[in-house]
Parts: structure tokens; C-alpha cells; sequence
């Protein structure tokens, strides 16, 4: 069987202020020569097909349009699921009927967890669609207390699943999580991509997916494996931050023989516009020629750079940041690392901003309060509810 997996579309993206949708158009017109031309038999999207619960219009109208040039007119099924960023009840929407058309997204997740079942050549190949849930959903569903993480979560549904496996089937789980070799924790592989937790660990052990032949899996936007060559990141298929800048953007093509075992390959997009990094002083960069990508820009000068923006745009029409290379950093007390603001989560800027304004660290109880009011404003913006900050 052959397999495209792809996550992390994000439609509706606003990058620096500015709509992604081209270029997201541009990468999805690829998608779909590549459907023509290599005739998978089922697509799987990981999770994050929207960039948030409300997605703008055009967003929906492309995914519309997307999902039905690949499921009505090519008649290639689409296993989805739903991600951090989208709102899981109105995914869910007209799921029952879409299934009649090979269109299959799982929003919620429920307590029975019944797998997909495609057929090839070789006979039956189980897809389990496993949604992106907080754990104290999966503590209500199936009843367990000692569910607290979303290590624990994602272990007790693998659990509810391997319980009710065909072992003499092949099985393909589909999943939107942070998944580190043996759960310890990890740095992102992005800053355009918020934290599943706060102030707790968001990490999940990826020895969890041995029953499986093969795991794909959304979030990280960075394509690469976790532990073995059957457990994979399809990597977002644009670049949505400067710290994407150095990715390679595609989508993973998997070929499942009939004794499950897989081989794996990477097939490249080529972005409407690149985004890149680019460093000199102001005089050497307005001698480049013009160009079209979008850039950050990390000036060089010793001195500030009057009207900095204006300049670099007649050369870089969509240039989306500039910033002195000579600034001031912000140093992490934990671990005595130079970062950026950027780059910090939002514990960290919220002791760093403390400190700042009162010239002291925030108490074990104020930083315990920031992340529970931070974490309901998260759980609130995931269902698409407008957010109150009290």
C-alpha cells in the first residue's frame, strides 16, 4: 500500500503579518500533481490542517477545495485527524457522512477508538486515528485517574488499542503529539509552533508505538524520526518561522509491503516564495538583487540604521523582520544559555518580564498561577471560544 502522510498544513497562517494562503495554493497544486503522478492509495494528514479554531474563509474554501480535487475527483481516501491548532468539534462536523466518500476526520476522540480498514493486493491494513486531546480528556473517557500527562494519555490509548489488534493485520496509527525517543524532554523544532503544556511535560515515549508498523505523526514541523525509521515527522510542508529557515519542506511518501514492513521517501516542495535568514550590513544587502522571499534580516551595522525597513524593502519587497545582530540577549537562568526573546516559552518570558518590571523572580505560586490561567486561555483558543482574561 502506498501511503502519503503529510501534517501540519496550517491554512489561514498570518506570518509576520502576513496570509500564507498563495503559497499554501502554490505547495497544495504540488500535492496534488504529486497524487497524478504517483497514484497513492490513501493520503493521511496528521493533524493541523487549520493554523486556529476560526480559521478565515479563504482558509476553509482552500481545504474545500483540496480535499475535494483529491477524494471525489482523483477517488483517493483521506485519513485526518485533529491537531492542537484546530477547533476538534467542528472537524468533526458531517464526519459521518464524508466517510461515504472515503473523506474520514476524527476531531474528538471517543472512547471505542474502531480503526479505518483500507485493502490492497495483500488484504486489510488497520489505520487508528488518534486525535490531539489533553490529558484530562482521556482520564474522563476511559475512567483513569491516574492519567495526569500526556505521556500517561497517549500511553493508555495504546493501551485501549492494542487490547482490541488483529496482530496478523497491519496497523498504521495516526497521530498529532511531541514524540521523543524515550519521553525525556526536547526543544522544538520551531518557534511558530506553541507548547502542548505549560509548566509540565508535553513529551510522549515513542517505544509507545512498537505495535504499530508504522506511526505518522503531526506537530513538529521539522521533517526527521523518533527512535526507528517506522515512527515520523512529515515536517509542515512550508516554512512558518525563521527558525524554519534551514528546514527542507515536503511530504513523505511510505510504501507498506505485504508483511508490513516499510520504506520511506521524501519528496521535496518548492515554495512560491523562500524564507530565508539573511545577515550583513545595510549597504552590502541593497546591493543584492531583488528578490521575492520572505526574509528576516539580521543587520551587522555597529550603528543604528535610520529607516532600516524602507531600505532593505526596495530590494526585499517581502521582507518580514529586521534586527540588529548587536542587540542585547536575554540569558536563561536555568541553564546559563544565550536566547533570544523569540525563542523563550512563555514560562520564561513571564520571569524574565517579572523580573524586569519588580527586579525579582515570581514565587513557586505566581508562576503557578500564570500557568493555570495560561493553559485555560489555550484549552479556550483550541475550541475556538472567545478568551476573557479576568
Amino acid at each position: 500500500m502506498k501511503i502519503f502522510h503529510t501534517a501540519d498544513w496550517h491554512l489561514g497562517k498570518l506570518v509576520q503579518g502576513v496570509y500564507m494562503t498563495d503559497d499554501q495554493r502554490y505547495i497544495l497544486q504540488q500535492f496534488l500533481q504529486a497524487i497524478d503522478e504517483e497514484q497513492p492509495d490513501v493520503v493521511i494528514i496528521a493533524g493541523d490542517l487549520y493554523d486556529r479554531a476560526l480559521p478565515p474563509v479563504e482558509a476553509v474554501d482552500l481545504l474545500d477545495e483540496t480535499l475535494a480535487e483529491i477524494v471525489l475527483k482523483r477517488k483517493v481516501p483521506v485519513l485526518s485527524i485533529a491537531g492542537n491548532h484546530d477547533s476538534p468539534t467542528r472537524l468533526q462536523f458531517g464526519s459521518k457522512l464524508m466517510q461515504e466518500s472515503g473523506l474520514h476526520i476524527i476531531g474528538e476522540l471517543s472512547k471505542s477508538i474502531e480503526p479505518i480498514i483500507l485493502n490492497d493486493e495483500f488484504g486489510e491494513v488497520h489505520f487508528h486515528l488518534v486525535p490531539f486531546v489533553e490529558p484530562s480528556t482521556v482520564k474522563n473517557i476511559f475512567e483513569d485517574d491516574a492519567v495526569t500527562t500526556y505521556d500517561e494519555a497517549m500511553k493508555k490509548v495504546i493501551q485501549i488499542i492494542e487490547e482490541k489488534m488483529d496482530k496478523s493485520k497491519r496497523h498504521v496509527f495516526i497521530g498529532h503529539a511531541f514524540v521523543t525517543p524515550y519521553g525525556e524532554k526536547e526543544h522544538n523544532t520551531s518557534d511558530s509552533e506553541r507548547p502542548l503544556a505549560i509548566g509540565g511535560s508535553e513529551c510522549v515515549n515513542a517505544e509507545y508505538f512498537k505495535p504499530f508498523h508504522y506511526t505518522a505523526l503531526g506537530h513538529l514541523h521539522k521533517a526527521h524520526y523518533v527512535l526507528n525509521e517506522t515512527i515520523r515527522y512529515s515536517g509542515s510542508p512550508l516554512k512558518y518561522s525563521a527558525s524554519e529557515a534551514n528546514h527542507e519542506k515536503g511530504f513523505l511518501i511510505v510504501d507498506l509491503n505485504k508483511d508490513g514492513q516499510v520504506s520511506v521517501a521524501k519528496r521535496p516542495f518548492i515554495p512560491l516564495r523562500d524564507l530565508r535568514i539573511i545577515e550583513g550590513t545595510i549597504q552590502d544587502i541593497l546591493k543584492h538583487g531583488i528578490s521575492e522571499d520572505y526574509v528576516f534580516v539580521r543587520l551587522t551595522d555597529l550603528t543604528p540604521v535610520v529607516g532600516a525597513m524602507e531600505q532593505i524593502r526596495t530590494v526585499y519587497p517581502n521582507a518580514m523582520h529586521v534586527e540588529r545582530k548587536a542587540l542585547p540577549r536575554l540569558e536563561d537562568a536555568e541553564n546559563g544559555e544565550i536566547v533570544r526573546r523569540e525563542q523563550m516559552d512563555e514560562g520564561s518570558l513571564f520571569k524574565a518580564f517579572h523580573k524586569e518590571i519588580l527586579g525579582t523572580e515570581p514565587t513557586d505560586y505566581t508562576q503557578q498561577l500564570f500557568e493555570e490561567v495560561l493553559q485555560e486561555m489555550l484549552a479556550e483558543e483550541r475550541e475556538g471560544k472567545e478568551v476573557i482574561v479576568k
